[in-house]
């Protein structure tokens, strides 16, 4: 949970900047240290990022709309109908798929296909944790389940309100 905070904080400063990842996951996530030892983790490849459009300011498009963007697994259902429409939920729902990766051992919406990925991000409910692993709290669960909802209006609505409720655990 150190970790994902970790993130949420390194986020919610690009999402201050009006970027959205795009990409999260385990591989974008690179742990080190710092200078006592303690873990710290660092937000890498923004490559995919897109940089949300100010007051007054056009939207500068660096992809097109038949390109793939991020990482099937870890994309939220609004980004894989379209790469551009997204917001910051996108990058909460890409940390729930992290959270649930780090607390059951697998992604929560998974298949032999990138398509069958996809479809089961866009139809199929996220599997519940208590039955991978027994040892999770509901209230942890429910965090995780928020981050995946399939509304991106029904989960949080930014890194801040995530990290305070993970804070506890």
């Amino acid at each position: 949970i150190d970790l994902v905070l970790q993130s949420c904080e390194a986020i919610a400063e690009a999402h201050a900047l009006g970027i959205v990842h795009r990409d999260l996951k385990p591989a974008n996530l690179f742990l080190t240290q710092h200078a006592d030892g303690t873990p710290l983790v660092k937000v890498l490849d923004f490559g995919i990022s897109l940089m949300q459009p100010t007051l007054g300011a056009s939207e500068t498009r660096i992809t097109t709309t038949q390109m793939i963007m991020g990482t099937p697994c870890y994309m939220s259902p609004e980004q894989l109908q379209s790469t551009r429409d997204v917001d910051e939920r996108t990058d909460i729902w890409a940390l729930g798929v992290i959270l649930h990766e780090l607390l059951a051992g697998t992604p929560p919406f998974g298949g032999d296909t990138v398509p069958e990925i996809c479809a089961n991000i866009l139809k199929e409910p996220p599997p519940p944790l208590g039955a991978l692993r027994g040892d999770i709290p509901e209230a942890l669960e429910a965090i995780v389940l928020r981050c995946l909802e399939k509304d991106r209006e029904a989960r949080f609505d930014g890194v801040g309100p995530l990290a305070v409720a993970l804070a506890p655990f």
